[in-house]
């Protein structure tokens, strides 16, 4: 655009416009802020349903899901939302200040170790095969972050308890099953009790469709490649910031910009940030135990700031 076209479209309001456009769409913009990762929603009724599929592992890749530690919790200082280094078998600066309060034998000491232990998550790619809420996602391929009771469903189904009942492997592109999300309101939490798996089918009927998908799988190893974390040094000075153990200099702009954008502190790794939520209190988390992401959204920001 040249000078003289801008300054055509000034006069005829045309870029107004276009912003306005622009901030339209990031207003309604519902998604978890990556397009590769996809989330349940609930519907009027203050319910969810969704069917999807677990895909088998990447090509060249040996699992079908990452496992990642993290810790959240807020401290004098303001809020330590950051990967755990345990999820690579090496020592965390947080793993190690829990393990001597606890060892302290001070009552107040375990409860605080309670509040600062590290949270488990999932990821595995999936197929969407219905989205009510979001009919625009089936069809398509996506990461999907969950915690363990739905990692205890995919277990039970590959070990079932009864001898009665038919191991499956979820992740099989022939002998699988879809799996059948099903979230209720529970304690104000959302709650996955109900949800199961199907009766065992191909996720298609035709195996070139079946290897397109295969091929339009996301990296799981890369989420928990070592440039995902910060160093023990670095969380360490996280941890004394936030414990009011000593003040943190002020980040420079181009720092600050990284820090919004950059998930290695985070509870989803190199993920871009998340949307934006009204800051006057924490929203409702969705699970005790499960996807804490609209919290986690509120509580980046706090620890950034």
């Amino acid at each position: 655009m040249s000078f003289a076209d801008l300054k055509k479209q000034s006069s005829l309001g045309s870029l107004t416009q276009k912003l306005v456009k622009e901030v339209e769409k990031m207003s309604n913009n519902t998604s978890s802020g990556d397009d590769r990762l996809w989330k349940p929603e609930m519907d009027k009724t203050g319910n969810g349903f969704a069917v999807i599929r677990f895909l088998p592992a990447p090509e060249g890749e040996e699992l079908p899901w990452a496992k990642i530690y993290s810790h959240a919790f807020q401290g004098p200082g303001g809020w330590y939302i950051e990967n755990s280094l345990t999820t690579l078998g090496q020592k965390d600066p947080v793993s190690e200040h829990n393990r001597e309060l606890w060892n302290s034998g001070v009552d107040a000491d375990k409860e605080t170790v309670r509040k600062q232990k590290r949270k488990l998550s999932y990821y595995s790619n999936i197929y969407v095969v219905k989205d009510p809420t979001n009919p625009h996602n089936e069809g398509k391929v996506f990461l999907f972050k969950f915690g363990k009771k739905i990692f205890d469903k995919i277990m039970e189904a590959m070990q079932p308890e009864f001898e009665d009942e038919t191991p499956i492997n979820p992740f099989d592109f022939w002998q699988g099953a879809n799996f059948k999300l099903k979230i209720v309101k529970k304690d104000g939490y959302w709650n996955y009790d109900k949800s199961e798996f199907d009766r065992v089918s191909p996720i298609l009927d035709d195996d070139d469709a079946m290897e397109a998908i295969w091929k339009k799988q996301y990296s799981l190893t890369a989420l928990t490649a070592q440039d995902q974390f910060k160093t023990y040094e670095q969380l360490e000075n996280r941890l004394k910031m936030v414990l009011g153990q000593k003040s943190a200099a002020r980040p420079r702009l181009d720092e600050e910009v990284e820090n919004e954008d950059d998930d290695r502190g985070s509870f989803t790794p190199n993920f871009s940030s998340r949307r934006e939520e009204p800051v006057a209190a924490a929203p409702v988390s969705s699970s005790r135990d499960e996807d804490e992401d609209d919290a986690l959204s509120y509580f980046q920001r706090l620890a950034d700031e």
